[in-house]
């Protein structure tokens, strides 16, 4: 049989109702800025697929710059050099 001694010391290491709600409180707080992390991860992702988008048609560009420049090269007799 439990004594008071020994109900003291279970008590004294177990987890009561205010344990709880303040883990409950906190795990709530967490969850939140998990939250915040998703939604913030998720507008960098759409940000960079965006930045993905508007590289290649630079990309594209420059391409199409360069091979006009070299087509006039070649028409007026212009040699370049790289």
């Amino acid at each position: 049989m439990l004594t008071a001694e020994d109900i003291k010391k279970l008590t004294s290491v177990l987890a009561d109702k205010q344990d709880l709600k303040n883990l409950e409180n906190e795990v709530s707080g967490l969850r939140e800025g998990v939250q915040a992390l998703t939604i913030s991860v998720d507008g960098m992702s759409g940000s960079m697929d965006d930045l993905k988008v508007e590289y290649l048609a630079t990309r594209m560009k420059i391409d199409r710059h360069e091979r006009w420049i070299q087509q006039i090269a070649d028409k007026v007799g212009v040699k370049l050099e790289v």
